[in-house]
C-alpha cells in the first residue's frame, strides 16, 4: 500500500469537534482540558472561518489555482501569527493544497486541523471558534460533520466578562443581542442535528463539578476519561496561553469554583433590566433565573442609535486601556487581515 493511500486513510479516520456558543463562556478552559488527553488535539483558534468568510471576494474565483493558493497562504500566515502559537507544527502549503478535495475555505479549514491532529497523533481535532455557530449550515454542507459541544454560560456574567476584555462588544444592549442570537442558533441546532453529534455543557456545572461533566463529555465522544484533564493548569498549553494574553490568565490556575453569578454584585439595575429585556426568554430556556422586576420599557430607534455610539466609544476606551503587550501580540494578525481587505480585486480576463 502506498504512503499516500495510508496517509489518506488516516486522514479519513480523524473526527472533528466544534465548540459553539458565545465567547467569554469558558471555552479556553474546556479547550485546554480536552487538549490534555491524547485522543484530542485542541490548538488555540485563529478563527479561520470568521475572519476569512468576509474576505473571500478579495480572492476572486477559487477554481483558479493561483487564487486558491493565495487563500491557503494567507490562512497559513494567520495561523503563524496567532498570539498563542501552534508550536512544532509546520504549515506546508503544498501538502495542504494536495489534501484539499475542493477549492473552498472550508476544505482549507478542515485539512489544516486534520493535519494538526495527525501531527499530534490524535483521533479528534477540536476547534473552539465559538462563532462558527454562524457557519453551521456551510460546515455541514462541506461534509465535515463535527461533534458539536454547546458550551453556555449565564449571559449576564458573559456581559461582565466582555466589558473587561479587549475583544467584542462593550454595551449591554449589543452584548445581550449577540448572546441571545448565538444561543438561539445553538438551541435550534440541537433540535435539528443528529442527537449523537450534539451535547450541551453548562459552564457553571463544569466549574462546580468538573470531573462529572468531563466524564459525561468523554462518554459522549466514546473516549476514556483521564485525570490529567483536571490538571490542565499545569500543562504547557495552559501556561503558554496564559502568557499570551491577560484575558486568558485564569487558565494557568486551578478552577475558580465561585466564578459565577458575578452580575448579582457587579451589574447595576439598569444594565440588568436591559439585558433581561432583550435576552430574558433565552436565559429561561437555559434554566437561568431572572432578577429584574419585568417592567421593561420598549427600546426606541433613538435608544439603539445612542447605544451604538456609546458602544463604539467604550470599545475605543477599552483599546486605550488595554495592556500594550496584549495588543502587540494581536497586531500582526490584524495587520494581515487589514492588508487583505485593502487589496484590489483583480478579475480574470475572459
Amino acid at each position: 500500500m502506498s504512503y499516500f493511500i495510508i496517509f489518506f486513510n488516516i486522514m479519513k479516520q480523524i473526527k472533528a469537534i466544534q465548540i459553539i456558543g458565545t465567547q467569554r463562556s469558558g471555552s479556553n478552559l474546556l479547550r485546554v482540558m480536552l487538549n490534555q488527553i491524547q485522543e484530542i488535539d485542541a490548538p488555540h483558534p485563529p478563527h479561520i472561518l470568521q475572519r476569512f468568510y468576509p474576505l473571500l471576494a478579495k480572492y476572486g474565483d477559487l477554481d483558479d489555482e493561483l487564487s486558491f493558493i493565495n487563500l491557503i497562504d494567507d490562512v497559513c500566515k494567520l495561523i503563524e501569527k496567532n498570539p498563542v502559537p501552534w508550536e512544532g507544527f509546520k504549515l506546508d502549503r503544498e501538502i495542504i493544497q494536495q489534501q484539499c478535495s475542493s477549492n473552498t475555505l472550508h476544505e482549507i479549514f478542515r485539512v489544516i486541523y486534520h493535519l494538526k491532529a495527525m501531527h499530534s497523533n490524535a483521533s479528534f481535532w477540536c476547534c473552539k471558534s465559538m462563532s462558527n455557530i454562524n457557519y453551521v449550515e456551510s460546515i455541514e454542507a462541506s461534509g465535515i460533520k463535527p461533534f458539536y459541544i454547546h458550551l453556555y454560560r449565564d449571559g449576564r456574567d458573559v456581559a461582565l466578562s466582555f466589558k473587561k476584555a479587549i475583544v467584542g462588544p462593550k454595551h449591554i444592549y449589543h452584548i445581550a443581542k449577540k448572546w441571545k442570537e448565538e444561543q438561539e442558533l445553538c438551541i435550534q441546532l440541537k433540535i435539528n442535528i443528529d442527537k449523537g453529534r450534539f451535547i450541551s455543557i453548562c459552564y457553571e456545572d463544569l466549574i462546580k463539578n468538573p470531573e462529572h461533566i468531563l466524564k459525561q463529555l468523554c462518554a459522549f465522544l466514546k473516549i476514556p476519561f483521564s485525570n490529567t484533564m483536571l490538571n490542565y493548569y499545569k500543562s504547557d498549553e495552559s501556561i503558554k496561553t496564559a502568557l499570551s494574553g491577560k484575558m486568558w490568565a485564569n487558565i494557568s490556575q486551578p478552577i475558580l469554583k465561585n466564578n459565577y453569578n458575578k452580575f448579582l454584585e457587579e451589574m447595576d439595575t439598569v444594565d440588568l433590566s436591559l439585558f433581561e429585556n432583550i435576552a430574558g426568554n433565552t436565559l429561561i430556556k437555559l434554566n437561568y433565573k431572572l432578577y429584574s422586576n419585568g417592567d421593561y420599557k420598549s427600546i426606541s430607534k433613538e435608544d439603539m442609535e445612542a447605544y451604538h455610539v456609546e458602544n463604539e466609544l467604550l470599545k475605543q476606551k477599552s483599546l486605550l486601556n488595554a495592556d500594550k503587550e496584549d495588543l502587540s501580540k494581536k497586531s500582526s494578525q490584524l495587520q494581515l487581515l487589514k492588508d487583505i481587505e485593502n487589496r484590489i480585486i483583480v478579475k480574470a480576463v475572459q
